[in-house]
């Protein structure tokens, strides 16, 4: 039963982020505002409601240890796998505007989480402060879509049939990560694999799929904006919206393993700064490289 619901789960993964990148490509040419916005915003937020379901109710239940892990091994998985796994299927140039602002914000924010995780807990003024941080990166993305507003092509489909794709895609991409994730767990359980190891591998990566499938999709469908701003955006509102409304709820204790791999997502960031900010494109030699150091940073979690 469990294989069954986990292709079930795909099917809705993949299904569900066809319509999502269709309806918000469709919405950001009726806003005339640049994908990559949309990509930033809506899709990023989208995505990442698996990551703010599983760290804000461990906060509501008052165990939240994992909220940190949760938060920077999806981070993880974003950066390199959705960006490299969009950069295999089709490569793409970087949106000036998001090497610009997007990644360089990226990299504070994750920096502001590594000192933070240094003092061994995340406290509700912490919390606070990284709330603060959503609020005003979201109103600095809203002020720049009305600043500026471009004549996109708009689909051929309605503004109300628009907003029903977005809708829909959103449900049936969260529904159908949850059933992946749950199904998975169970399979990995009935084969003999220990809880941390399903915590540090299928629940992560679980969380992140959202991410994953409408980035490929969108690369796909020529749609680069929404693909690396979706990885992007996402990356920026787990830390700032979820770590800071989980922590605001109850303080989130930080294991050693947490500074560590906080660091390792520093160094990450760099590199996706690098790879965008030089070159003409990110192309598949380095959708490769960044998959590679998943696999061994994966390869090392498992044997730490």
């Amino acid at each position: 039963m469990e294989y069954i619901l986990l292709i079930v789960g795909f099917v809705l993964l993949i299904k569900g982020a066809d319509f999502f990148v269709d309806g918000s490509a469709a919405l950001a040419g009726y806003l005339k505002v640049p994908s990559v916005i949309i990509g930033l915003t809506i899709v990023a937020i989208g995505t990442s409601l698996p990551e703010a379901a599983v760290s804000i109710s461990a906060g509501l239940a008052g165990s939240n240890e994992i909220a940190v892990s949760n938060i920077v091994g999806s981070n993880i998985f974003n950066t390199l796998v959705v960006v490299g796994a969009s950069a295999l299927i089709r490569p793409f140039a970087a949106d000036s505007q998001i090497v610009k602002r997007d990644l360089p914000v990226n990299f504070l924010v994750t920096v502001i989480l590594y000192i933070m995780v240094i003092g061994g807990m995340l406290s509700r003024i912490e919390g606070l402060i990284l709330l603060a941080g959503i609020i005003t990166y979201i109103t600095v993305m809203v002020r720049s879509a009305l600043k500026n507003r471009v004549e996109e092509e708009i689909e051929p489909i309605s503004l109300s049939k628009a907003a029903l794709f977005i809708a829909l895609g959103l449900a049936a991409v969260v529904f159908g990560g949850d059933v992946v994730v749950d199904s998975a767990t169970a399979i990995a359980k009935s084969l003999g694999l220990s809880e941390t190891l399903i915590g540090l591998t299928i629940v992560a990566i679980g969380t992140s799929l959202p991410e994953l499938v409408t980035s490929v999709v969108a690369s796909r469908k020529g749609e680069s904006g929404l693909a690396l701003g979706n990885a992007i955006g996402s990356n920026i509102f787990n830390i700032l919206f979820i770590l800071g409304m989980s922590s605001t709820l109850m303080p989130i204790p930080v294991v050693s393993e947490n500074i560590s791999d906080a660091l390792v997502l520093i160094g990450i960031c760099v590199l996706i700064y690098a790879f965008a900010r030089f070159g003409e494109k990110i192309g598949r030699i380095k959708g490769l490289i960044m998959i590679a150091i998943y696999i061994a940073y994966t390869a090392y979690i498992i044997m730490r």
